[in-house]
Formats: C-alpha cells, structure tokens, sequence
C-alpha cells in the first residue's frame, strides 16, 4: 500500500467513512474508474467489516427475493405486488456480476470464503398463507429473474427439500414451500474484508483504523475537513477532501446530521437490535442445507422475517434461526446508549413524533420481543423444527440496524424500511442510511450513488465503458431480457464458482 502524506492535514480526493461493505464497494470501483484518485477510509473499531457487514450480524442471504416474503406484498384486490422483489434481483445480479469481474481480474482464490450455493425456500402454514404462497409464485415466475422457482404442497417433495422442518410436522397441517435452488449464502465480513485487501494494493489508498470522526465540516472553497480521535492515543486526525461517503452503518445518521446539509434536515433514526438461536450439535446442522424463510408476525420490522438459516462463516458451516428483534438507544453494536437522544434535532423531532405514533404497533412487537423468555424463543423455533431440543440451541447476539425516519410532506414522517442515499446537492458528500437489503445491493446503490455525485464523469465515454466492464448488464432491465439473464447467470455462476443442481418439477 502506499502511504499517503503523513502532513498536518492530508489532502485527498475521497474520504470513505466507515470500513463496512459499501465503503468497500464504492472504494474498488471509484479506483477502478480512476485510479489515480487519492482515497483513505477511517473506521472507528480496529478492525474492518467488525459492525453492519460482520457475518453474525448481517443476515447473510444474498438477498434476492427468491425466498423473502416481505418482499411480495399482497394488494388489497388479492393480487402480490412483484415490483420490489423484481427490482431486488435484478439489483444483486449486479453484486454478483461485479464480484465475478474482481474475482477474475485479480484471480481472487478461495471464493468459497465469501459465497456459495445453497437452495432459497419460502415455507408457510395454514390454508390463507398457503394461498398467498401459490399466488406469489405464479406471479414471480412470470419474469425471468425467477425462472426455475418450484412450487409444491406435496409432503414428499417438502421432505426432500427441508426434512428437519417436516420431521414431526403435524399431518393434517396444510403447508407448502417454494424452491430456488441457485440461491447464495453470502459472508459480507469476508467479502468487505477482501475487496479491502485489494483495495489496499492500490496505489494513494490509506487506512486509518481506531479513528472516531468527531466532526465533519464544508470548508470555503467547497471540500470538507474532517476530524479523527485517535481512540488508542487520544491523537487528531485531520483530513481534507472533495467528495465524502459516511458509510458507517447505524453511524452514519449523527455524522450526516453534523455535516450541516440542508438535505439532512429532518433525518431522524429508529433502531432495532436483533439476536439469533445458535445450533450446537453438529448432526443438526449437517442435516439441514437451506435457507427457509417464513412470514414476519403483523407489525414485526422486515429484518424480524423469521428463518432457519444455513451459513458458512469462517470456514464452518453454522445453523441459526432468527432473528429475534429487540429495542435499544445505541445505533451501533459497540455504540453508545446516547445514539438515539442525541439524533434527536429541532429538525427531525416533528417527523420522528409523528412517525412514533404512527408504528405504535411495531414499538408493542419490540417490547414482546424483549420480554421474551428463552422458552418463548424456542417455541417460535420449534413452529419451524418441530423436534427441535432446547439443548441443542443458544443465544448468539446480532447486530444493530436503524430504520430510517424522515419528513413527509402529506403524513408529516414515514418510518422506512428500505435503505437510502441522502447526498448534498453538490454531489460532495453522502451518506447511506438503512437497512434491509442493503449489503445485498450494496453494487446496484453505489453505482447510483456514483452517478448522482460524479455525473460529468459517470457520463463520459470511458465511465460508461467502465461499469459495462464491471457490471455487464449496467444499464439494462435484467427482467425485460431472458436471453441476458441466462447468459450473466452462466458467466457469475462459473466464475463465483456457484454449481446449483438443474431445478426440482414440482407441483
């Protein structure tokens, strides 16, 4: 790595606050787009991808919205609304495809150490879940990012395809699943972790780890300084650049609101922990191998979706069930209980108050949560794996996400789901707040991030034939062409190494 100018104040063009999945996304493609550009990125833990993107704190799916439910909502005429879900694959088609392309530039070994082929299924109960199920599927496989998804109600064919959670199963309970069998299992740790590392060989790229920004501030002449604490020593570190992104995660809301912006006013943040059931016995975890998603409880926050998880984290293969939501006032895991009231601004109070009292449902969900008992917790598993042993499962801690509140010029503040890019009108800085899908897309949000902050270059012939480089399908709607479709899929599936088995017919 080469070091940039150990001066009073460094001069950069790109700062990169936070050392999570998105700063290590839009890092490699800005110093592919230019390499030549000056980037440090500061994180506050001595470590990188330890928060949002740490595999045991992120969900891990590869979200596609093959097995997502709260990703199909049902219209008030009976019919399921496709357009997110649609939206969401097409978007993490891009991360594939921008993954296989640094795999195979840099010859990327061990790609199974951030992802791998395991099947995606929707499972449900009971005669109205069961019809939405059947609906949602007819619906999805009309586009072509979801051909090859099964469906079936026959207990056999669920037996085969998730045996540990028919085992036991009552008989006369009506149940169906659907089946994708070419779904992932991502570790955004260890793909944060890498693409840092390639990062890192690049030339004007500095690292500065331990650093806690404590104050971000435009400067005349339209760049912006930024002030470091030195956790360890107590020390300042000053930088000084013309474009910056605060991608810290649940960190990311007071550090927008300190910028000043005018586009920050009325930002505000609501955040919900999470906790996860752990299997411990090694013959369990070997006989499940998918991930089998469920429909959330009315009122539950989408990160609360319950299911029965497959995972490979550090090189073991892991079984969880979750998550179990939770309330706290910290933004992040190793944050402060003074997160929440100190976002709390003349600014914001107004949206946040109405945005309260208007999810009083989710605030009574979260205190149920919390009040669960660890008998509670596994009488939600055992709906899901009947034979399941108390023994057999522990509590693992997951991470913090804060949803996103903001103005709303009809209803005064809206509570999201999703996740956004806030962005000064001059394109100078940014931030990325939100949860769900977000490491997911992560490619999809900074391409539109680069786009909205570098439009005169992102315009030129040679950015343009960049991210065509980088994202094959870049600019074009993966759903309106099947041809496209089978064609990325075969280049990511080769390259990323994901052998899926041809589809399972079922009815």
């Amino acid at each position: 790595m080469t070091s940039i100018d150990n001066s009073s104040e460094q001069s950069l063009d790109v700062v990169l606050i936070g050392a999570g999945i998105m700063s290590a996304t839009l890092g490699m493609m800005l110093k592919e787009l230019q390499p030549e550009l000056r980037i440090a990125v500061v994180e506050r833990l001595d470590v990188a991808a330890a928060e949002s993107s740490d595999a045991w704190n992120n969900a891990g799916t590869g979200h596609s919205a093959f097995c997502e439910l709260n990703y199909t909502p049902e219209k008030a005429d009976g019919s399921i609304d496709t357009g997110k879900a649609i939206k969401i694959a097409d978007q993490f088609e891009q991360s594939k495809q921008f993954w296989a392309f640094l795999a195979e530039k840099y010859q990327v070994k061990e790609l199974s150490r951030f992802i791998n082929h395991i099947p995606h299924l929707s499972f449900v109960w009971g005669d109205e879940n069961v019809n939405f199920l059947r609906k949602r599927h007819a619906a999805l496989t009309q586009s072509p990012l979801f051909k090859g998804m099964s469906y079936s109600e026959d207990r056999e064919q669920l037996q085969k395809w998730m045996p540990l959670v028919m085992e036991g199963r009552d008989p006369n309970q009506k149940v169906a699943a659907t089946c994708m069998d070419m779904g992932t299992d991502v570790n955004f740790g260890s793909l944060t972790r890498g693409m840092f590392h390639l990062l890192q060989e690049k030339p004007n790229v500095a690292f500065h780890f331990n650093k806690e920004v404590s104050k971000i501030r435009r400067k005349e002449d339209g760049s912006w300084r930024i002030k470091a604490k030195d956790l360890a020593t107590g020390d300042t570190l000053k930088l000084r650049a013309r474009f910056v992104f605060i991608g810290a995660g649940g960190g990311s809301l007071p550090l927008l609101i300190s910028s000043g912006i005018p586009e920050a006013a009325g930002f505000g943040g609501f955040p919900v922990s999470g906790q996860w059931l752990k299997c411990v016995n090694p013959e369990v975890i070997e006989r499940h191998q998918a991930k089998v998603y469920g429909k959330a409880e009315v009122g539950s926050p989408p990160m609360s979706v319950p299911h029965l998880d497959t995972r490979m984290i550090n090189g073991k293969r892991e079984l969880l069930f979750g998550p179990y939501a939770g309330f706290t006032t910290k933004f992040l895991k190793k944050g402060s209980f003074l997160d929440l009231p100190l976002s709390i601004k003349l600014s914001n109070m107004r949206p946040m108050i109405i945005a309260g009292l208007k999810n009083i449902p989710l605030t009574r969900y979260l205190i149920d949560q919390v009040r669960q008992s660890p008998q509670d917790r596994f009488a939600s598993l055992k709906q899901y794996l009947p034979e399941a042993r108390f023994e057999d499962w522990e509590l693992e801690i997951a991470g913090q996400r804060v949803q996103v509140i903001k103005k709303d010029k009809k209803a005064g503040g809206v509570l999201e789901f999703g996740t956004e890019v806030v962005a000064a009108s001059d394109g100078s800085i940014a931030a990325l707040l939100g949860a769900s899908p977000g490491a997911s897309t992560a490619v999809s949000i900074m391409v539109g991030l680069i786009e909205r902050c570098f439009p005169q270059q992102a315009r030129t012939p040679e950015w343009q034939a960049k991210f065509k480089e980088m994202i094959p399908s870049y600019g074009v709607s993966l759903h309106d062409n099947p041809q496209l479709v089978e064609e990325i899929r075969e280049f990511t599936g080769r390259v990323l190494n994901l052998m899926a088995a041809e589809p399972t017919e079922a009815k």
